[in-house]
């Protein structure tokens, strides 16, 4: 297990190298210049380099990238030089909102997705099975921004139940924190969840077909003992799988619902720097958007062996 644990992180490494060295590389490959975005439209030549110099964007590319690399190691992500602040405590309270809102989303998710799932596949082909798959591709299939306008509407507007935007921290007011993070979360959560309740029905009904589950059931195990204590925990492998596969998607759906909502995210701040060509906003945030994907899926993989003793082996 140890050895399969450091096997994983070994190749997220390798992984985080690899999207360092694209990130760097594409930033400076996209079409405008820093420097002419902060000098404006009228500028010297003599500015122009003085100020590329001081960004030490004058430098082979090569170099730029050892160096930020080995800021990167001392904790220094860079210096904003639109916002005039760290580019860590830009990624820092911009974090704290995206992770809020995709723990919200997960929570949502699972709590629509695994009951509505499970329900199908015990009532397979009954209008209970059809009314949740189809509740799960609408979810699934209607554009984020758009479900996001509608709730704003119903619930916001129409009955006035929860605010239309805006965020406050958890922790700082539980309460408003997450009575504002309600719309959003069931905004991106109903996406989620249409995704793993059908992959929770595909994977229940195909262990509810195996041998061991028919001896079972031939025995008089209960409906509900077989699915909750023997089929469930076997089903659980796949889904698990998606939700920690959809989770870098989520980071990145996050984007349109943070603008709809007004979530002062991690989405918003990245996009905001690529127009600004912010070339240190922008690697810093995906590469600390990388290392939750790896970490999430790590510990996936670590909730197999749980799940499942044989795949420690």
């Amino acid at each position: 297990m140890y050895r399969f644990i450091l096997r994983r992180i070994g190749q997220s490494i390798v992984v985080l190298f690899i999207v360092s060295v694209l990130v760097f590389s594409m930033m400076r490959w996209i079409p405008g210049d820093p420097v002419v975005v902060l000098l404006g439209d009228e500028y010297s030549p003599e500015a122009h380099a003085r100020l590329q110099q001081q960004l030490g964007l004058d430098k082979p590319i090569v170099i730029q990238y050892l160096i930020w690399i080995r800021n990167i190691f001392q904790g220094d992500f860079g210096y904003s030089y639109i916002n005039h602040t760290p580019v860590s405590s830009l990624l820092y309270d911009a974090m704290l909102p995206t992770l809020s809102l995709v723990i919200g989303t997960l929570i949502v998710g699972v709590l629509i997705a695994l009951p509505s799932g499970m329900l199908a596949a015990v009532k397979r082909d009954s209008p209970l099975d059809y009314f949740s798959m189809g509740f799960a591709i609408v979810g699934y299939s209607m554009p984020s921004f758009w479900k996001g306008i509608l709730l704003i509407w119903l619930f916001a507007v129409t009955l006035r139940w929860f605010p239309s935007m805006g965020y406050v921290h958890p922790w700082e007011s539980p309460g408003e924190g997450l009575w504002r993070l309600a719309l959003p979360s069931l905004t991106l959560g109903t996406f989620f969840a249409g995704l793993v309740a059908r992959i929770t029905r595909s994977s229940l009904l195909e262990v509810l077909e195996q041998d061991y589950i028919k001896a079972a059931r031939a025995k008089g195990v209960r409906q509900m003992a077989l699915v909750y204590k023997h089929a469930l925990r076997n089903a659980l492998i796949p889904v698990i799988t998606v939700i920690g596969l959809q989770f870098g998607t989520l980071l990145g759906g996050a984007v349109l619902t943070e603008t709809v909502f007004n979530i002062p995210g991690m989405g918003r701040l990245t996009v905001t720097a690529i127009f600004n060509r912010e070339y240190h906003v922008v690697q810093g945030a995906v590469l600390i958007g990388v290392v939750f994907v790896i970490v999430v899926n790590l510990l996936v993989d670590i909730a197999y062996a749980f799940l499942n003793p044989k795949i420690r082996y």
